[in-house]
């Protein structure tokens, strides 16, 4: 944490220094951040990104100008939460199943059959628990949590129907390179295989994995439906995404801006939150027109044998903060 201070004072004081000798002659200094994500041009996450750029550039009349990079151009999921910290990128998009290293209770919503529903998620999303969790991921690292939106409910993709745990037993399933991942997988049997999201279409293709989870927006913009004859709503976790700036970034265009930011970053939150949740109704009926067969799965045997697992030893979260939540 000393050398990542360090490094943010100096490019703190060299921004500064940018903007005293521009000034002169502008009247101010139009910042660019980068923001960074994993997701496809034509993903609602990406489209939703550059609307969000392009009204923070109007409103703050050009002073900040966002540049978004999507589909890992700059770097893979792990790589981008570790370019917030030495400056590499101001913005990201990534699941608290990544930030989970860096500060763990802030992946509480994202554990298997955790959340209840939509509903129950914006209530969290909104909660004094929310607000807890985010500084104190703010505080562990730094970086400040602008925003959370809705990234779907994920359910397994395979050759074969899944229509109970048992069918699960020893398959080769991709899962995001993070620990809570691991934990549905391992519930059931199955053999877990971290991947970066880049890598999933080719390693599914040539059969180097058996399945992998998305949400059902995620498999159709991914194309995983190509490559995977079954769709089974086992609907295990329900899957955030949080938007996260480096406090350099916020501090480089100052209060005023930085609230715009935060304003837009919001509402835009919910934007693609109510547009994922509306392609999720939609996309059964889509797929089975592609000709993929979608099977509609019985949850409990599934959240029977990961309950042990979210109440037992090695969570990163308290009893005190599963309470909360489950109350909401």
């Amino acid at each position: 944490m000393r050398r990542i201070s360090m490094i943010k004072s100096f490019k703190a004081a060299l921004a500064a220094g940018c903007i005293f000798l521009s000034g002169a002659s502008t009247g101010y200094s139009a910042e660019e951040l980068k923001w960074a994500h994993v997701y496809e041009d034509g993903s609602t996450y990406h489209q939703q990104a550059l609307a969000a750029a392009a009204e923070i550039k109007e409103r703050t009349e050009g002073r900040v100008d966002i540049k978004v990079f999507p589909a890992s151009s700059l770097g893979k999921e792990v790589e981008i939460n570790e370019g917030l910290g030495i400056g590499a990128v101001d913005i990201i998009y990534t699941g608290p199943s990544f930030v989970e290293r860096y500060y763990g209770p802030i992946a509480i919503s994202d554990y298997p059959f955790i959340m209840r529903g939509y509903d129950h998620w914006k209530s969290y999303r909104t909660s004094d628990l929310f607000k807890e969790l985010s500084e104190g991921y703010h505080e562990a690292t730094g970086n400040q949590v602008l925003s959370l939106l809705y990234y779907g409910m994920r359910h397994v993709t395979s050759n074969k129907p899944i229509l109970k745990p048992e069918d699960m037993k020893g398959l080769k399933i991709r899962v995001p390179d993070s620990p809570l991942m691991l934990m549905f997988p391992k519930a059931v049997g199955a053999n877990p295989t971290p991947m970066a999201f880049s890598e999933v279409y080719l390693a599914l293709q040539q059969g180097v994995v058996d399945a992998q989870e998305n949400p059902l927006p995620t498999i159709k913009f991914k194309k995983f439906y190509e490559v995977q004859s079954n769709i089974n709503l086992t609907g295990h976790l329900l899957n955030s995404l949080l938007i996260i700036a480096s406090d350099d970034a916020m501090e480089r265009i100052g209060e005023a801006d930085a609230a715009i930011v935060r304003e837009v970053m919001d509402k835009t939150a919910m934007v693609v939150s109510d547009e994922i949740r509306q392609q999720e109704d939609d996309l059964v009926a889509w797929f089975r027109e592609q000709g993929v067969t979608v099977n509609e799965v019985d949850r409990k045997p599934f959240q029977d044998a990961v309950l042990p697992s979210l109440t037992g030893d090695g969570v990163p979260y308290t009893m005190e903060q599963f309470e909360r939540l489950g109350a909401l």
